[in-house]
């Protein structure tokens, strides 16, 4: 499982995306990411989840996003996005 940081803003964004994308070269078939300890963030957040949704899906692997706080979800909803984002 991979893990967002407390921290997610667009000063953030790019190198919790490295390392993201770095945590996806195992073997599984699902990706989740764990959103739990995410507290302070902004519309990069979505980018970032978004990015890593198309790097899955490139690889041929399931994306799932745990733990997402209530005002990223009202977020990607307010974008219309939230299907891209299901819970497991």
């Amino acid at each position: 499982m991979l893990s967002l940081p407390a921290i997610l803003t667009h000063e953030h964004a790019r190198a919790c995306l490295a390392q993201l994308t770095a945590g996806l070269r195992g073997e599984e078939t699902q990706v989740v990411v764990d959103a739990a300890l995410l507290r302070s963030f902004d519309s990069s957040a979505l980018a970032v989840l978004l990015e890593l949704r198309r790097e899955c899906a490139r690889s041929g692997k399931r994306f799932g996003v745990r733990g997402l706080p209530d005002r990223l979800r009202d977020l990607a909803s307010l974008y219309g996005i939230e299907g891209l984002l299901p819970s497991v």
